[in-house]
C-alpha cells in the first residue's frame, strides 16, 4: 500500500501529533499505587506508526524513564531521532514512559540515612523508599502499561543522579526486571556508598546474561584535579565521581558474569548537563546491532531474491537473539521493500518481499492487499482478485474494495 525510497526503507511516521495548534509529544495517565499509597501521574509517548492502522500488529519494546518531567521531551525527541527521521533505523520505535516525582528522595534511595550529600538532615521516611518504589514499577506500573498498550517483552531503564543510583540498585536487586539500563553519573556515594559496597561482590559473582548496562561518568571533579588523584583522594568533595570510579573498577573485574556493558566518561560535561549526551549515546550502545545496513546493496542485480530475503532474515535472527525474543522484520519496511522492487521492474524480489510479510504477519490485510497489486502489476488480474478477497476476510478496506470492484468490472 505504501510506497517508500529505497534508503529511507524502514521510516516511519513522525512521532508528534499536531491539533488545535499545539505540537503533542505525549500524554499523562494516573495510576493509583496501593503499594505507595497515592496516585501517581506518568508521561506516556507513543510512537507515531501506532496510530496508522495498516500496521496494527506491531509491538514494542518500553523504555522507563525515571525523573520522568526532566527527561521526557528530550528522550522522546531522541528517540523519534532515532527511529524515525532521515530513515534511522539505530533502534527500535519505543513507548516512552515518564515518571515524574512526588518525593524524589523517598523513593530514588534504596536505603534511609539520616543526612543528605550536603549533611543537612533527612525527615524520617524521607529516604530509603526504593525497593518499595521498584515494587511498585514492578507489580503495578509495568502490569498497566501492558494491558494499554502494543508492548513487547523488552524493558530499558533510564535514571541520572539518585535516579542513576536508583537504576545501578535495580540492576544488582532485579536484574531481571529490565533487559538495558543507563546510569547516568549515578549517586553511588549514598548512604556511605552502601551499595557500592553491595555492587563490587555482586558484579564478581552473580550473573547478568542478556542485561546491558551503559554507565556515564561526568566531570565533576575540583579544578586541577585529574581521575588518577581522585582515585587516591579521600576527601568529601570527590567522593561522587570516587564512587564512580570505583563502581567501573568492579565491573571491568566482572568478567565472566554475563553483564554486556560499557563506561564512558565526559570530561566536558557537568552532573547536569551529562544526560542529554548519554543517553543518546547509551541508546547507541544497547542498541549497535538493530540497524539493517545493507538496504542498498538488495537492488544490486546479481544479488537473487532468495539471498536479498535471506539477508535481510539473517539481521533480524541477530535482532531476535540479542533482544531475547522473536523480532520479525518490520511490516511497514518490508512492504517497502516490495514496492520499491516492484516499481523497479524487480519483479522476482517484489514478489519475494511481499511472501515474507505474508509468512510472518498473515493476520495483516494489508500485506494481502500489497501482494494483490504485485500480481495488478504483473497483470494476474485473477490471483490478484484472489489477494484482495483475502484481505477484505481480515478487514473491510475501501481501498481494497475498490481496486478488486474494478477488476470485476472488467472480467
Amino acid at each position: 500500500m505504501k510506497l517508500i525510497l529505497p534508503l529511507l526503507i524502514f521510516l516511519s511516521l513522525d512521532g508528534c501529533s499536531q491539533s488545535d495548534n499545539k505540537i503533542v509529544i505525549g500524554k499523562t495517565e494516573s495510576i493509583y499505587s496501593n503499594l505507595l499509597k497515592e496516585k501517581r501521574t506518568i508521561w506516556v509517548h507513543l510512537p507515531r506508526s501506532m496510530n496508522d492502522p495498516t500496521y496494527k500488529s506491531q509491538r514494542y519494546p518500553v523504555l522507563y524513564l525515571l525523573d520522568g518531567d526532566a527527561h521526557f521531551p528530550s528522550v522522546a525527541g531522541m528517540i523519534q531521532q532515532l527511529t524515525e527521521i532521515n530513515g534511522n533505523t539505530i533502534c527500535p520505535e519505543m513507548i516512552i514512559v515518564g515518571i515524574p516525582n512526588t518525593n524524589r528522595t523517598r523513593d530514588l534511595t534504596p536505603t534511609q540515612t539520616p543526612t543528605s550529600f550536603t549533611g543537612d538532615s533527612l525527615p524520617p521516611g524521607d529516604s530509603g523508599g526504593g525497593e518499595i518504589f521498584t515494587d511498585f514499577i514492578e507489580k503495578e506500573l509495568i502490569p498497566h502499561i501492558d494491558s494499554l498498550y502494543p508492548t513487547a517483552p523488552y524493558r530499558l531503564l533510564i535514571g541520572h543522579s539518585l535516579g542513576g543510583l536508583m537504576v545501578m540498585n535495580t540492576l544488582i536487586h532485579h536484574p531481571q526486571l529490565f533487559n538495558a539500563y543507563i546510569a547516568i553519573d549515578p549517586s553511588m556515594w549514598w548512604d556511605k556508598q552502601h551499595l557500592l559496597k553491595q555492587a563490587i561482590p555482586a558484579l564478581s559473582a552473580d550473573k547478568f546474561n542478556g542485561r546491558t548496562l551503559f554507565l556515564a561518568v561526568a566531570n565533576t571533579m575540583p579544578e586541577g584535579m585529574d581521575t588518577a588523584m581522585v582515585r587516591r583522594d579521600t576527601t568529601g568533595t570527590t567522593i561522587h565521581i570516587r564512587s564512580i570510579l570505583i563502581l567501573a573498577d568492579a565491573l571491568k573485574k566482572g568478567n565472566g558474569n554475563g553483564l554486556r556493558w560499557k563506561y564512558k566518561y565526559y570530561n566536558e560535561d557537568s552532573h547536569g548537563s551529562v544526560p542529554l549526551i548519554s543517553e543518546y549515546d547509551g541508546l547507541r550502545f544497547i542498541f549497535n546491532y538493530y540497524s539493517f545496513k545493507n538496504v542498498n546493496a538488495l537492488f544490486d542485480k546479481r544479488v537473487t531474491a532468495a539471498a536479498a530475503v535471506d539477508s535481510v532474515k539473517a539481521h533480524y535472527k541477530i535482532v531476535s537473539e540479542a533482544m531475547g525474543y522473536p523480532v520479525p522484520p518490520p511490516e511497514s519496511g518490508i512492504n517497502g521493500l516490495g514496492y520499491n522492487f516492484l516499481q523497479s521492474k524487480m519483479y522476482d524480489k517484489a514478489f519475494a518481499f511481499f511472501k515474507l510479510n505474508i509468512d510472518n504477519y498473515p493476520k495483516s490485510e494489508n500485506v494481502f492487499d500489497s501482494m494483490g497489486d504485485f500480481y495488478v502489476a504483473t497483470n494476474d488480474k485473477e490471483k490478484a482478485m484472489d489477494y484482495f478477497r483475502k484481505a477484505l476476510t481480515l478487514e473491510a478496506n475501501p481501498d481494497t474494495k475498490e481496486k478488486l470492484d474494478k477488476l470485476e468490472q472488467k472480467k
